[in-house]
Order: structure tokens, then C-alpha cells, then sequence
């Protein structure tokens, strides 16, 4: 407005005294940020009517009278000074039709800066209404995934147990030394606490502990390969997602056979995802009661739901049979950058 109003100085008045222009708007550009600063520091907020516009408002046009009495004469006041110390004076309307024309200019410069800080309050609370609804879910997402976590914790533990007591009543020295590999286990599920990722490293640990419990209960039937590329070591997973696949093959494979049975578990890196496998070479015709469509058991669908709520779309938990005979359980999630 000061570089519009020397502009308009120079064109109609044709005079090199542009100070007189920046004196006209500088001083209503003080007065009026004087005025907003005392408006904002005294006014109790209103922030619960921005949902009721006429309200909101209703309560701002409240501080009108303030500006229709002071501005005028502060603004107004500062520029006689000025002129007066430069031996001048400054020539206007009479004053009552001053005040009329001036206050008219300043509701309208409070209207527009009442609307501007409406919009700006009104999108602050949108933003903050989205935020803490976000926090809602994440939260709820949190809960509900170390809820799943601690289910399979007991699922787990249940499950090694039974292992234990049928090995009691063949050989005792191997359900010893099975409830040493199930200790080990038990502390490296502990250590994680409540989290809700471990790397691939961890998840290994328990894995290799679990398939020693099993192969201790199967022995002599049942052959485990892994191929882990050592490079992901340190990519997050579900917590408990790699051992729910080989559970899945004990359960269904394993235990129905009663000739060995190769498994391959395997880490590697495709595009942008990890992917875990799990395969085993079970007869054909059982492949299809392995799968079985989207995989059944509280062990493979808490773990759907849990990668689910962490990755959604992006990750994906599948069981496939293979054309020579088994079962291909394929796990994937995103690759942490």
C-alpha cells in the first residue's frame, strides 16, 4: 500500500516529497497493527464457535467501536506531528466527516483481516481434528498389534509344550535337552518385550529354536535347509512371523508323514520387498488341505491380521502348492530404505 500510494504521489503530484505518502500509509499500517496486537492479546478465544460462522464473527465485530474510535485519531494524530515538526501542516476533511469515512475504510480492513484469520483458525482446526484422529488409530493399531504379538507368545509356548510332554513318556534325555532348546527360545521371545517389529536376525533365533524343538520331537523325519541372505539380517518383521510358516509345515506336512520331509527356508530380496519362504516337499495330494484356500490356524491368520494393520496392502502372507509336490508358504513385506 506505501509503494502504491508513493506511486500515485509522483504521477498526480509531481512532487519529490515522498515521504508524505509513506507517512499516510505508515502510519495507519502502525495504528492498525498496534490495534490487532491489543485485540489479539485481550480477547478470550473463540476457537469452540469456529463450527458456527455467525457466532465466531458476531463475537470479533464486537471489537469495532475500538477501532472506529481510536484509529483515527492515533493515525491522524501521528501524521499533524510529523508535519508539525517539519513546520507543516497537514490539511484533511473536518473531522466528523473524517471519522465517518475512515471508519468505514477500517471495518472493511477488519472484515478482511477477521475472514483471513477465520480461514487460518478453521484449517488449523481441521489439521489438528485429522492429527488426533490419526493418533486415535495409530494407538488403536498399536494395541491391537501387541495384543496379536502377546497371543502368540502363549499360541507358541502351548505348542512346544505338548512336544515336550509326548517326548516324556519315550525318551527323557531328549525332552531334557528339547526343554533346554525351548528355554532358549522362551528368553529370545522375552527379550522382545512388547515390540511390535524385530529384525530378521531375531526372528532367525526363534525360528532355528522352534525347528530344533520340532526336529527333536520328529526325529529322523524331518531335514531343514536355510538360505538367508545375510544382507537383511537387520530388516524389521512382525515379531513372530517367520516361525507361524514352519509351524505350518510341522502341523499339516510333518506330522501326517511318516517319511522325511525336506524343508527350505529361504530370505531374499526382491525389488523393494523382503520375502521369506518356506517349502516343503509333501505328497501332491495333500496340498490342497495344506493351503486351504487362505490358510487356517491361529498362528497364520494373527499373522495376516498383524501385517495387515503394519503394512496393508503392501504386504502380503500366501500359501501356494508346488507343481513337484509341497506346499510354498511366501511371506513379504516392505524393505526398510
Amino acid at each position: 500500500m506505501i509503494l502504491v500510494a508513493v506511486q500515485d504521489f509522483q504521477r498526480n503530484e509531481h512532487s519529490p516529497a515522498i515521504w508524505k505518502p509513506i507517512l499516510w500509509e505508515g502510519s495507519s499500517a502502525l495504528v492498525a497493527t498496534l490495534l490487532v496486537l491489543v485485540q489479539l492479546r485481550y480477547e478470550r478465544s473463540d476457537d469452540e464457535l469456529l463450527g458456527r460462522p455467525l457466532r465466531w464473527f458476531a463475537r470479533q465485530a464486537r471489537w469495532l467501536p475500538l477501532w472506529w474510535i481510536a484509529f483515527t485519531p492515533l493515525a491522524f494524530g501521528i501524521r499533524h506531528a510529523v508535519y508539525a515538526l517539519v513546520g507543516a501542516t497537514y490539511p484533511h476533511d473536518p473531522w466528523p466527516r473524517l471519522f465517518v469515512y475512515e471508519s468505514m475504510k477500517i471495518s472493511i480492513f477488519v472484515g478482511l483481516f477477521m475472514a483471513v484469520r477465520f480461514g487460518i483458525k478453521s484449517y488449523e482446526a481441521l489439521v489438528e481434528t485429522q492429527l488426533r484422529a490419526q493418533q486415535a488409530i495409530a494407538l488403536q493399531q498399536q494395541a491391537q498389534l501387541q495384543r496379536l504379538a502377546q497371543q502368540m507368545q502363549p499360541h507358541f509356548l502351548f505348542n512346544a509344550l505338548n512336544t515336550v510332554s509326548s517326548l516324556m513318556h519315550t525318551d527323557v534325555d531328549k525332552a531334557d535337552a528339547t526343554l533346554m532348546q525351548l528355554a532358549g527360545v522362551l528368553r529370545a521371545t522375552l527379550e522382545l518385550g512388547e515390540a511390535i517389529e524385530a529384525p530378521l536376525q531375531a526372528e532367525l533365533d526363534i525360528a532355528r529354536g522352534y525347528a530344533g524343538v520340532m526336529a527333536e520331537r520328529f526325529a529322523g523325519r524331518v531335514e531343514i535347509a536355510w538360505a538367508i541372505d545375510d544382507a537383511l539380517l537387520a530388516q524389521p518383521l512382525p515379531v513372530m512371523s517367520l516361525q507361524p510358516l514352519l509351524e505350518n509345515v510341522f502341523r499339516h506336512t510333518v506330522e501326517k508323514r511318516r517319511g522325511l520331509t525336506h524343508i527350505a527356508v529361504s530370505a531374499q530380496r526382491e525389488d523393494d520387498a523382503l520375502v521369506l519362504r518356506a517349502d516343503d516337499d509333501g505328497r501332491i495330494d495333500d496340498s490342497a488341505a495344506h493351503t486351504g484356500g487362505s490358510g487356517c490356524g491361529i498362528g497364520l491368520a494373527n499373522l495376516r491380521a498383524r501385517l495387515a494393520a503394519l503394512h496393508g496392502p503392501r504386504a502380503s502372507l500366501s500359501l501356494a502348492a508346488r507343481a513337484e509336490g509341497g506346499v510354498r508358504a511366501e511371506l513379504r513385506v516392505p524393505c526398510a530404505s
